[in-house]
């Protein structure tokens, strides 16, 4: 994930015109090492899951979510959040229908912790955080978008010192600020110019 606000101010530049300043990069050249930092310990850890499967699907999400942000604002900008967000996820259901159909066995036992873990899905993450995302990216630029995805790790971390005790290092909170440091540097000041064809 952390490849991806790299990715996409690289390709905007290339796709839409966007003329990314000097100090963008650096804050995302900050960010990328800070996430790195804070993600260090937990890669190669019995159970963290990190294999040549899950790397191959991250590279596919991370190409996946890059490709789909510059899509959504060179061509639905104008399209109105609720319809196209609605639109997307209709879409997408049909594969996931078929594809839990074709991988998963369909048993579900309901409780709490699943009720909760849905609601927080659906209306956190589903409605919430992508409605969010979609305002942001038809409002802004979307290396500047991109770049708040250096914040989910940094988020991540705390929620699991919060809600699950797990122990944060000095060189994980030093990520954390740089991280943090880092997009602050991508997102704040002035707005990136837009490269326009000069008149002949």
């Amino acid at each position: 994930a952390g490849l991806q606000p790299l990715l996409t101010a690289l390709l905007a530049g290339l796709s839409l015109g966007d003329r990314i300043e000097p100090r963008h990069w650096a804050g995302l050249a900050l960010g990328f090492a800070g996430v790195l930092i804070v993600v260090a310990p937990t890669i190669g850890t019995l159970g963290s899951g990190v294999n040549v499967a899950t790397l191959t699907a991250s590279l596919i999400a991370v190409l996946g979510i890059t490709l789909g942000t510059l899509w959504q604002k060179r061509f639905g900008a104008g399209v109105n959040l609720l319809t196209g967000t609605a639109w997307q996820y209709l879409g997408a259901s049909v594969l996931m229908v078929l594809a839990s159909h074709l991988f998963e066995h369909g048993h579900a036992i309901f409780n709490g912790e699943l009720i909760f873990a849905l609601v927080w899905l659906v209306l956190v993450l589903s409605v919430g955080a992508i409605f969010l995302l979609m305002h942001m990216i038809r409002e802004g630029e979307v290396a500047r978008v991109a770049s708040l995805f250096y914040l989910v790790p940094v988020v991540t971390a705390l929620m699991a010192w919060v809600l699950f005790d797990e122990k944060l290092s000095l060189l994980q909170i030093a990520g954390m600020m740089l991280a943090s440091g880092g997009v602050a540097l991508s997102t704040l000041g002035t707005k990136p110019a837009k490269l326009r064809a000069e008149p002949v």
